[in-house]
């Protein structure tokens, strides 16, 4: 089963023999020999493609949901003996803020160093979506002040109003304070459209009847910094996006400008050993 979840994946032979860490003849030939045992074909192979067939979708629900069983089984009878090991899955926004992530997993890791720790930087959308699905363990989330999540257990982490950040030799730099429409005409840099990111700045401006124009779209911080820097672009971001000692960037309080709330988010029932315990070290 675990093979199959793996070329799933994958979509690839090779690929998903190498996660294995097994050979991709013995890979190939396990699961051929499942197929001739459940008399179903469950890939459609041909010599670029991989694909699941109907078959195959149905058996990978059942497949995952198996394999997931029986690593709960084993994490709970290690817990149950005072150890805790398994799969501890974090998803992270890239504008995270209020957690230091690196130092609590890696407070985390020296504590229960037989865990597998598996981090993902996304969107919150997906992380909510894959929290509910079970497919991941805890997240940090970023959101507009007026959509709290659902689904999943939440606890406020912070509530912040974005500040636009501008670079030292732009026209806006030496005020103390802007409102957004002083901002109608300035090019910005913004996460993708739609995404809970940018969200809180695209509702401000609506609210406001303020017309904004984004010519870059990018999911990373660094990124948008670093395209600010350069002049090309303004940017919204929380304040603590953006690091102290950065003479060539500058930041400026929007009056009623975007606001955005960050998340803890876990399972809301049966969280794992190592879930619970990596919940006890960032809420303790």
């Amino acid at each position: 089963m675990r093979y199959v979840v793996a070329v799933a994946e994958e979509k690839n032979f090779t690929r998903a023999a190498e996660k294995c860490f097994v050979a991709q003849s013995s890979l190939s030939h396990q699961i051929k020999a499942l197929e001739r045992e459940l008399g179903v074909t469950l890939f459609a192979r041909s010599s670029r493609r991989v694909e699941l067939t109907a078959a195959g979708e149905a058996f990978l629900v059942h497949a995952r949901a198996s394999l997931g069983a029986a690593e709960r089984a084993i994490s709970e009878a290690a817990a149950a003996n005072g150890q805790i090991r398994g799969t501890l899955t974090v998803g992270v926004i890239p504008t995270v803020t209020t957690i230091d992530m690196p130092a609590a997993l890696g407070e985390f890791h020296r504590t229960h160093p037989a865990v597998r720790i598996r981090l993902k930087s996304g969107g919150s959308d997906d992380f909510i979506a894959a929290i509910s699905a079970g497919h991941m363990d805890i997240a940090v989330l970023g959101l507009p002040d007026d959509t709290p999540p659902t689904g999943v257990m939440t606890r406020v982490l912070a509530k912040e109003r974005l500040v636009t950040v501008v670079s030292a030799g732009h026209p806006l730099a030496g005020r103390r304070r802007l409102r957004l429409d002083d901002l109608a005409d300035e090019a910005f840099v913004d996460f993708p459209e739609g995404t809970p990111g940018r969200v809180p700045s695209d509702l401000a401006f609506e609210a406001a009847g303020v017309r904004r124009e984004v010519t870059f779209e990018a999911m990373s911080t660094t990124l948008i910094l670093d395209l600010v820097r350069q002049g090309l672009v303004i940017a919204l971001l929380s304040p603590d996006a953006v690091p102290t000692g950065y003479q060539d960037l500058l930041t400026i309080p929007v009056a009623a400008g975007p606001t955005r709330v960050e998340y803890l988010a876990w399972r809301k029932f049966n969280l794992t050993p190592a879930a619970q315990a990596f919940l006890d070290i960032l809420q303790p």
